[in-house]
């Protein structure tokens, strides 16, 4: 692994500190009681990062997003951590009828509804449905989502399953949305960037987590999302246990071995 790619990510770590630091310290300058709420400390940061960095993250996945979403996509969306709604930039608005944009971080619902309307989707005609809850919040998206909260086609994570929370475990939390929210014949499309599959690379990915987890929002570099989606199993004929019907995955084309942001796309047909 070259020197460069194992301290690749310090010039990110800088920008986010750069940009986020200043503003994160005026909030709470003017909000002292903020001292008390570290978890609302982190957003306020997180937000102020998201803002820096998410065009350049949306724009270095467009073309798996194209490829992912764009055909694929259809009926009700659920969005898993929907950040500032890119996702809603992939949609064909001639297949897809809802959005719905799982995002706890309230400050970037600003962007997510400026985004949504611009690809025609609003609150107002029930095209949109914005939810402040984590992934991991089962019970309240389900209440959220009405008497038949079973009512996704198509649930989609874009860079999000390596920011669930250690506990409950990321396995259960991913299995109990699918299970919960997806429709039998309903389909999960995601874009994550994952576990290295090279030894030395997962080394610094796990040595860099701990920092970068605390700037981004909880984020894990080494999380091994294939192997979670890949555990809740491919249904056989004439079996009754086994998540999906179908699974496939592949890689990013043309990444770096050695990055620390290996990425793994995904497309699965729950059973």
């Amino acid at each position: 692994m070259k020197w460069s790619a194992r301290f690749s990510l310090l010039t990110d770590l800088r920008q986010a500190f750069q940009t986020a630091l200043f503003p994160t310290f005026l909030a709470v300058v003017r909000s002292p009681l903020l001292l008390l709420h570290p978890h609302a400390i982190s957003e306020i940061f997180m937000s102020h990062v998201w803002v820096m960095m998410s065009a350049a993250v949306d724009e270095g996945g467009k073309q798996v997003k194209e490829n992912l979403i764009t055909p694929h996509a259809y009926g009700v969306v659920f969005d898993i951590g929907a950040g500032h709604g890119h996702t809603v930039k992939y949609l064909d608005p001639t297949k897809v009828t809802k959005y719905i944009a799982l995002e706890p971080n309230a400050l970037m619902h600003r962007q997510i509804r400026k985004n949504a309307a611009l690809a025609g989707f609003t609150e107002s005609a029930d095209t949109l449905l914005i939810l402040p809850y984590g992934a991991e919040a089962t019970a309240q998206i389900l209440r959220s989502l009405g008497p038949e909260p079973q009512c996704v086609d198509t649930l989609i994570s874009i860079l999000t399953i390596c920011s669930f929370p250690m506990e409950p475990e990321p396995d259960d939390v991913l299995a109990a949305l699918v299970a919960s929210v997806l429709k039998p014949g309903g389909q999960f499309l995601f874009y994550e960037h994952v576990a290295n599959p090279q030894a030395e690379v997962r080394w610094w990915q796990r040595f860099w987590t701990p920092l970068w987890s605390m700037t981004c929002g909880g984020c894990r570099l080494d999380r091994d999302t294939p192997a979670i989606v890949k555990g809740m199993g491919i249904r056989e004929e004439g079996q009754e246990s086994g998540m999906w019907r179908e699974c496939k995955m592949w890689g990013k084309e043309g990444e770096d071995v050695d990055s620390l942001f290996w990425h793994s796309v995904g497309r699965a047909v729950k059973a």
